[in-house]
């Protein structure tokens, strides 16, 4: 058995708001939007790969997952890591449509990074080769 990653999430705290931030300013597109009682089965996928990993945009709604995304954030670490081609391109672009940044393009050893604020609760790294 080999397994692979079919399905990873982030927790958010709205949604709709994830799904407008994902898709309009980081460009993943929408993949399943399925009811589910009272919030969705709401997954992302990159522009490129429409049959790749998809992103779970997850409620929150449970009191350990907001407990958690808070001491993530607090510390500073990132709920998940993109690969972007160019980090300083990436960071340029979003911060003119208003992004936060908590973390500007830094040099990793042989990557970039970059960590911005999702408007969902959660810090996002992005990263690319140095």
């Amino acid at each position: 058995m080999r397994a692979r990653i079919n399905v990873t999430s982030v927790f958010v705290d709205d949604q709709a708001k994830a799904l407008a931030f994902y898709t309009e300013k980081l460009g993943f597109v929408l993949k399943n939007d399925v009811p589910v009682g009272q919030f969705r089965w709401l997954t992302v996928v990159g522009a490129d790969d429409p049959d790749g990993v998809e992103l779970l945009l997850e409620p929150d709604d449970h009191p350990a997952a907001k407990a958690y995304k808070r001491a993530l954030v607090q510390d500073g670490v990132p709920a998940a890591s993109f690969a972007v081609d160019d980090v300083a391109a990436a960071h340029r672009e979003l911060e003119a449509q208003g992004v936060t940044f908590t973390q500007p393009p830094t040099p990793m050893g042989p990557v970039v990074t970059a960590v911005l604020d999702d408007t969902c609760g959660n810090l996002i790294q992005l990263a690319s080769p140095a």
